[in-house]
């Protein structure tokens, strides 16, 4: 999956925590999130008159982001035949966010699991 896709793709599924989501489609869309958060935060010294009005807009985005990114990470899971409960890792201070990036950068299994067809090999129809 390319970039344009996985954003296109994460935020056309945007609360959908059903089925799995690959490595591709996680990560560009992480980087969708970063690239544009990055670029308002840029924005600030070069306009800072404006400061203000670009930091609500960054944090218009994010909200905005937040549910699709979680619903992404929950799909993640999936594809590595884990539980959506197994996210809550997160909150376990440093050990638990490490735990769960190792999770999300590892390959996915191979073939269909409880959670549904290999998105390597075909996405299931929307």
């Amino acid at each position: 999956m390319n970039f344009p896709d996985a954003v296109k793709s994460c935020l056309s599924r945007y609360a959908v925590f059903a089925g799995r989501a690959s490595r591709s489609e996680y990560w560009y869309f992480q980087l969708f999130i970063f690239g544009t958060l990055a670029l308002l935060v840029a924005l600030m010294p070069i306009a800072p008159d404006m400061a203000g009005a670009v930091s609500v807009a960054g944090c218009v985005f994010y909200l905005l982001t937040w549910l699709p990114n979680l619903a992404a990470a929950v799909r993640r899971l999936h594809d590595r035949n884990r539980s959506a409960w197994h996210y809550l890792w997160v909150f376990v201070p440093f050990f638990g966010a490490i735990v769960v990036v190792i999770w999300l950068c590892q390959k996915g299994v191979e073939g269909e699991n409880r959670f549904g067809p290999d998105p390597l090999r075909g996405r299931p129809p929307q």
